[in-house]
C-alpha cells in the first residue's frame, strides 16, 4: 500500500491560491481605459468596424443595382415577347385577309365560269 499523504489537501489549497493570486495579478497588470495604447486598439477596432460597414454597404449597393439590371433585362425580354407575339397575330391577319381575298376571287371566277356557261 501506498504511504498516506497528509500534506495533499494544503498543497491543493496552496495551488488554488496561487492561481487565485495570479489571475487578480493578471487583472490588475492590465492597463487602464484612458491609457494611449488601450485608446489606440479601440480606434483601430473602430476604423475596422467602419471599413467594414463601408464595404457591407458596397457590397449590398452592388447587389441592388445588379438586380435592377436582372429585372430590368427581364422586362425587356418579355417587351419583346409581348411585340414578337403581336407581330405574328398581325401577320396571320394578314395573311387570313389574304387567303379569303384568294378564296372569294376563286369563288367569283367559279361563279362567273358558270353563268358564261349557262349563257351559251
Amino acid at each position: 500500500m501506498g504511504q498516506f499523504k497528509t500534506d495533499q489537501l494544503v498543497d491543493r489549497l496552496e495551488a488554488t491560491a496561487k492561481a487565485r493570486q495570479a489571475t487578480l495579478d493578471r487583472f490588475r497588470a492590465r492597463p487602464a481605459a484612458d491609457d494611449p495604447a488601450v485608446l489606440a486598439r479601440q480606434a483601430e477596432r473602430q476604423a475596422l468596424v467602419q471599413a467594414r460597414e463601408v464595404r457591407n454597404n458596397d457590397r449590398e449597393a452592388a447587389r441592388l443595382a445588379a438586380e435592377a439590371e436582372r429585372e430590368a433585362e427581364a422586362l425587356a425580354a418579355r417587351e419583346r415577347e409581348v411585340a414578337e407575339v403581336a407581330r405574328q397575330a398581325a401577320e396571320k391577319a394578314e395573311r387570313q385577309i389574304a387567303l379569303a381575298a384568294e378564296q372569294k376571287a376563286a369563288r367569283d371566277a367559279r361563279f362567273a365560269a358558270r353563268k358564261a356557261k349557262a349563257r351559251r
